[in-house]
């Protein structure tokens, strides 16, 4: 049920909300700007699309107690249905500047993700061309920094343009102090301060990231030694593995309402990785040592498949299911609600670790509910 006294906040603050040049409100439901395309009823939806309308709208609603929950592409959110008491702020800012000469690139936080990656190379800039096809905005970029074929963001970022929501000072933030690690920054389990804009720096030789990923680099023919390759030439490839796996977003394909992969690759100490790959002597099993420790980064796609849940397994009613191209995407079939997401997520978490000992975390953020 609604909470009323945050309705009625809202509507005093209301006049001074549309009066900032850039915001637009509407009542449109969250399951419409997720690409799992679930999510309930805001208290309402402001887009923002100018930096000042952000800080003003969420510092308004901060100064009178109305939570916020910010949405750039809605691709790394699992909102619970019915009423969310909050405010949704569409994040529309979508300006993106790239330095030729320095190979910086500079993109407010509503820049569709892949729209930056394209600019970039089609710049002739690298560095970032492994991070093509990833659904959402810059701005969720750092938050959890994003990292796929063997990159991650975190390899260029150089700094965030940050509001902090308890001061209301609006500032660039270098990168060394988001304590970015594996799909982690400090930013992600906090509300404490909102992404306005990224600030990367490419390399501005055409070429890309050194390889690291086997997949990608034998689709090359290249080796995975650290190889550079035309950031042209790898974005291509990181597309076309992407679309053969149903990660790229495709409005008409139910493979790919999705939140991505759904959970972060375990790390487990190196005696129970040896352990599960013991059981499978005819196969290679995923497994990639983490500098520095003794401890172990194993696939968590592999061990889904091999817990029992094959691409396409669903629970009944068959609203949710695993993606029939990969199984670490967990998708709205086309009727899904939240629930059905996290029954279904729920049950896939359960299986991992009954069969192997290991419990898998989401990578998305949850509003309203857990798993």
């Amino acid at each position: 049920m609604r909470d009323l006294s945050l309705t009625q906040k809202f509507a005093e603050i209301y006049p001074e909300l549309v009066a900032v040049a850039g915001v637009t409100m509407s009542d449109e439901p969250l399951s419409q700007r997720t690409t799992l395309h679930v999510g309930g009823q805001p208290i309402a939806t402001v887009t923002c699309t100018s930096i000042e309308a952000i800080v003003a709208v969420v510092t308004t609603c901060d100064a009178n107690h109305i939570p916020v929950l910010i949405v750039g592409g809605g691709s790394n959110l699992v909102i619970a249905d019915g009423t969310v008491d909050c405010v949704a702020v569409l994040v529309a800012c979508d300006e993106i500047t790239v330095n030729l000469a320095t190979g910086l690139v500079q993109a407010e936080a509503g820049a569709v993700w892949d729209e930056v990656v394209e600019l970039a190379v089609a710049s002739g800039l690298g560095g970032i061309e492994c991070l093509s096809g990833i659904p959402g905005s810059a701005g969720a970029v750092p938050v959890q920094n994003v990292g796929a074929y063997g990159a991650e963001v975190s390899d260029v970022l150089t700094r965030v343009r940050l509001l902090h929501r308890d001061t209301g000072i609006d500032e660039w933030v270098p990168a060394s102090e988001l304590e970015l690690a594996y799909r982690y920054s400090n930013l992600k389990f906090t509300s404490r301060a909102v992404v306005l804009a990224i600030e990367m720096q490419l390399n501005p030789d055409g070429l890309s990231a050194p390889l690291r990923y086997g997949e990608l680099a034998r689709s090359l023919g290249a080796t995975a030694g650290g190889q550079r390759q035309p950031a042209t030439q790898v974005r291509e490839a990181v597309l076309a593995l992407r679309r053969a796996k149903g990660m790229v977003y495709d409005v008409t394909d139910h493979d790919t309402w999705s939140a991505g992969s759904f959970f972060t690759n375990p790390v487990v100490d190196a005696e129970r990785a040896e352990q599960i790959a013991a059981r499978f002597p005819d196969q290679q099993v995923p497994r990639y040592p983490v500098a520095g420790t003794e401890e172990v980064k194993m696939s968590a796609a592999w061990l889904i498949q091999h817990a029992g849940f094959d691409k396409g397994f669903t629970l009944p009613p068959g609203r949710a299911g695993l993606s029939t191209k990969h199984t670490l995407a967990l998708t709205n079939r086309g009727e899904a609600t939240t629930a059905d997401i996290v029954d279904l997520a729920r049950h896939v978490r359960a299986g991992v670790a009954a069969e192997f000992g290991v419990l898998l975390e989401p990578e998305p953020v949850w509003i309203g509910i857990e798993i």
